[in-house]
């Protein structure tokens, strides 16, 4: 339960970052938007780093070096997001992100890809994907 509630919360939060960006972006910049959003995560991550120290940085080396291009990830996902939301409307963009998440997460779980535990592929799995790809059409045609 617990872990829905996170999801949940983190669900909400990406939808608000992403408004705020957006608002941020058409001022000063898409890049500049972006650097300035990592920035302010930075410091923020920095102190609660230290304020809980719940983890190891020394086993930084132990980490597949693969895996240390998440942060990239984080910058070309801020701008996509921008990106989209400016192109298309928040609906649109995160309707379209979250079905692209699904489909990438449906890939790593059926195939066990980065190390995921594997998840036997049911047919249920793409008819979900197709529901919530009708979902965002019905919720975005004009009536």
């Amino acid at each position: 339960m617990l872990g829905i509630i996170y999801s949940i919360f983190g669900g909400i939060l990406v939808s608000l970052q992403s408004i705020f960006n957006t608002r941020v972006s058409e001022r000063i910049g898409l890049w500049e938007t972006t650097t300035v959003v990592h920035g302010v995560g930075l410091l923020f991550s920095l102190l609660m780093l230290l304020i809980l120290r719940e983890g190891n940085m020394g086993k930084i080396t132990e980490v597949k070096k693969l895996y240390l291009i998440g942060g990239a990830f984080g910058v070309i996902i801020i701008y996509c997001v921008m990106k989209g939301i400016g192109l298309t409307g928040p609906t649109l963009a995160i309707g379209t992100m979250l079905i692209a998440q699904l489909i990438t997460t449906v890939c790593i779980d059926t195939f066990g890809w980065f190390g995921a535990e594997k998840i036997a592929f049911h047919f249920t799995k793409p008819m979900g994907i197709l529901v919530m790809i009708a979902g965002v059409v019905i919720f975005k045609i004009k009536g």
